[in-house]
């Protein structure tokens, strides 16, 4: 078998892969991708190695859309922090995602709340503590893709044609292979 471009993209396509995800994948940038797949360049042996191996493997990657929990808990910027801890505490979840009118603004989690104890949390809503929004990947992204950002993040948001439609969290992947 001749391995071309138009193989590589056709691969690629198969197991639902952007060139973006695929790059990062293989260590190599999305514009390498691009011009791999239109003949523009000839790549390396082992980085030929490296995206058959990534592409090859498509079928057994399990993808984030498989981790993700689809009740994605919500809440919105004005409300009270006491809703957000009382959400927190009878869900057992410790990080809720800020969203209003499906617009991702934000989020609160534990680490948040407490490092706030100190001021008078009864009188603030979500927005006076909110953090940065969780990190968003797509549905048809591999697993691999949210582990090393659970490293800095207190959960993943997982979207499909643009829309958060779930959330994957440390549990999530426990016991996961």
């Amino acid at each position: 078998m001749l391995v071309t471009g138009r193989l590589i993209r056709d691969m690629r396509s198969e197991v639902g892969l952007s060139q973006a995800v695929l790059a990062r994948l293989a260590g190599i940038s999305q514009a390498h991708v691009a011009k791999i797949e239109t003949g523009k360049v000839d790549p390396r042996l082992s980085t030929v190695n490296r995206i058959l191996r990534i592409l090859g493997s498509g079928d057994r990657k399990k993808r984030c859309r498989s981790a993700m929990s689809s009740n994605l808990i919500t809440i919105t910027p004005d409300a009270p922090i006491e809703e957000a801890i009382r959400i927190m505490r009878e869900l057992g979840i410790s990080q809720i995602p800020v969203m209003d009118r499906q617009r991702l603004l934000g989020g609160i989690d534990e680490a948040t709340i407490i490092k706030n104890m100190d001021r008078r949390l009864h009188a603030l809503q979500v927005r006076h503590i909110m953090c940065r929004p969780f990190p968003v990947v797509d549905s048809r992204d591999p697993v691999e893709i949210a582990q090393p950002l659970l490293d800095f993040h207190a959960a993943v948001l997982v979207a499909e044609k643009g829309r958060v439609k779930g959330i994957i969290t440390k549990v999530d992947l426990l016991g996961m292979k």
